[in-house]
């Protein structure tokens, strides 16, 4: 007996999803082709990879293809694909339901422009709905393969909200999805049109895309479609192809293919690795970052084939976790057919591949920011933008290639009017002062917050450049950053100033002799915030501001404190120092009071102290206390 078809609801985000398919993205409708002709690309893949631990799946077929057939009187187009089919269960969970996390960010991503929302579809691993742009009804059946003849299910919806799933015999394995077009739509009936968009998207895949021949008719003076099959595309591997035989366009169509981007990469780079390891690797740069970049659970990587032979999407192992923005493919002739994640993080093989692939990036990125062409500059600059932070990471993971790194971080400066982040170390270095033997640098939450830090006053007084560093990343990676080309990295918020021999002798001296002068107040103020401050000192860094707080050498700065608490994490308690500067008025003032009124002496330290904190972005234990203060000095 056959059962009935059982109807059920599609999950809330597929109902919403559908809805946009439905009613916005008529931008671009051809792109329902690509997506459905990727997703039977990947059953395919699936199933070879399935079948070198169980060659019975296979049953008997030997070559693997996807066919599309169009019926103008019916107004259908079918996309059949002998892959690895699906159960009903599967068709239930991967038809009525979006399991992948991104989907509220893929919401949260569109922005009302069709041609863009468009192009996050692919991205998102909802491809499939992409049907329901042209069509008011989709009908799949399919049979997993290993299931018997009898385990077949079609799964039907109108993309109303509802989809109904029913047993069907299917002889074939693998999935057939039938379009049935809305008014409308009778373009992708034409056989012209749908080989031109095949072509356009789908011509690097490699097993052959069928479609029936046409033949003039000349009594009816028209085309028709005979009986016999022909391939569309070129069928064969596009990495596999030499690259005198590759155009631009298909290098660029491909990383679509691979990376559901629209937009065309920044770079690539395709070779063939003979030696202790014998590897092709298609790599790809991103001219922008994927909506998930920072998502700790996401999966990246390179895909991985293996002689040709599909073996996992994502596998991460090939390249460092700072290199998750490349895109491409690496096909191996020396890993086995049936290996594993736990196999490639132990294998030799693996290492090498790793090694080359990271090699060949850097030099990619090296070849846009070095050029002597302005618009692979700007292509690096492009770069830098969407990756920049990520790439620093790469200053602690990758030891072996910490100079090479170094060499491409961009950071603002006080030497720019903007945030901008275009200054290179060795641009800094090639603007130092005479005399000057140390790159100096600010840190903090934004540009403004740099730009503006009190620290700043004395190196803007002398015309010394200071890098404003803004990323959260930046504090760790100072940590492996310590110097570059003999110069060392110092921060402006960090011990003692010192400007080496940029500094005058006789002004050393004055400076000694005025810090004399003030030890009174420096004992007094030093008891008075024992609990806030761990030292109070002189200070002769600043030129407008009467206070500033910095940190002591060795102790965490207050900004990397603050970026933990805001983490949730617990920072090392570390008081910082408070420097006066002793030709600001309000600090004379404060010393006048040393003998005085012992009140208003601390009130005004403590003043002073907050002001300083908050000058540097930071956070009042007791905001109340100070408001107290402040108006008992404006009373």
């Amino acid at each position: 007996m056959v059962a009935s078809p059982e109807t059920m609801s599609f999950q809330a985000e597929v109902k919403q999803l559908l809805q946009l398919m439905i009613h916005s993205l008529y931008s671009n409708k051809e792109i329902f082709v690509r997506e459905l002709v990727s997703n039977a690309s990947d059953a395919t893949d699936k199933l070879r990879f399935e079948a070198i631990a169980d060659p019975i799946l296979l049953e008997g077929d030997g070559e693997l293809a996807i066919k599309i057939a169009l019926d103008p009187v019916a107004r259908t187009i079918s996309i059949t694909d002998n892959g690895i089919g699906m159960s009903r269960d599967e068709a239930i969970q991967h038809l009525g339901t979006i399991a992948k996390s991104g989907t509220k960010e893929f919401f949260q991503k569109l922005s009302g422009d069709q041609q863009k929302d468009a192009t996050l579809i692919g991205q998102f691993g909802v491809g499939f709905y992409s049907a329901f742009i042209v069509a008011d009804k989709v009908t799949v059946e399919s049979r997993r393969a290993g299931l018997p003849v009898t385990e077949g299910v079609r799964w039907e919806s109108a993309g109303d909200g509802e989809f109904s799933v029913e047993a069907i015999e299917r002889p074939e394995r693998g999935t057939t999805i039938t379009l049935h077009l809305r008014e409308g739509e009778d373009e992708f009936l034409s056989a012209w049109r749908l080989k031109s968009i095949i072509r356009k998207y789908s011509d690097h895949i490699s097993l052959p895309i069928r479609m029936l021949k046409e033949e003039w008719d000349s009594e009816k003076n028209e085309m028709r479609q005979s009986d016999e099959w022909e391939s569309v595309n070129q069928a064969s591997a596009l990495w596999t192809r030499p690259k005198s035989e590759i155009t631009d366009e298909q290098y660029a169509s491909f990383y679509q293919h691979v990376s559901h981007d629209n937009d065309k990469p920044l770079a690539w780079t395709h070779n063939r690795v003979e030696g202790r390891s014998e590897y092709t690797q298609l790599l790809y740069i991103p001219a922008r970052a994927p909506f998930d970049l920072w998502d700790r659970n996401r999966r990246g990587g390179l895909k991985l084939y293996v002689k040709r032979v599909f073996i996992m999407d994502d596998a991460e192992q090939l390249l460092p976790t700072y290199m998750r923005f490349v895109r491409g493919v690496v096909d191996s002739a020396d890993l086995p057919l049936n290996v594993s994640r736990e196999l490639l993080q132990e294998s030799r093989d693996v290492r090498a591949i790793r090694e080359g692939c990271t090699k060949r990036v850097l030099s990619m990125l090296e070849a846009m920011a070095d050029s002597e062409d302005a618009a692979e500059r700007e292509k690096y600059a492009t770069f830098w933008r969407e990756f920049g932070q990520v790439l620093k990471e790469g200053m602690g993971e990758d030891h072996a290639n910490q100079e090479r790194i170094g060499k491409l971080l961009r950071f603002a400066s006080t030497h720019g009017e903007s945030a901008d982040q275009t200054v290179s170390l060795a641009d800094y270095i090639g603007r130092m002062k005479e005399g000057q033997d140390k790159i100096y640098y600010v840190t903090a939450d934004s540009w403004q917050a740099a730009s503006a830090s009190p620290h700043l006053e004395v190196f803007r007084k002398k015309g010394i450049e200071v890098l404003l560093l803004t990323d959260r990343v930046d504090e760790w990676m100072l940590s492996f950053l310590n110097e570059f080309d003999g110069k060392a990295l110092v921060s402006v918020a960090r011990g003692d100033l010192d400007l080496g021999q940029m500094e005058d002798e006789a002004v050393k001296a004055e400076h000694e002799k005025t810090a004399e002068q003030f030890k009174p107040l420096v004992e007094k103020a030093t008891e008075v915030l024992k609990d806030k401050a761990k030292e109070v000192r002189i200070t002769f860094r600043l030129t407008e501001s009467p206070s500033c707080v910095v940190s002591d050498e060795g102790d965490m700065s207050g900004y990397l404190q603050r970026m933990l608490k805001q983490a949730g994490q617990n920072a090392p308690a570390a008081k910082p120092i408070l420097e006066l500067n002793p030709e600001h008025v309000l600090v004379q003032k404060v010393a006048a009071l040393v003998d005085g009124d012992a009140d208003a002496f601390a009130d005004r330290m403590h003043v002073l102290f907050d002001q300083a904190l908050l000058a540097e972005g930071g956070t009042l234990d007791d905001a109340a206390a100070y408001v107290k203060r402040v108006n008992r000095l404006l009373g």
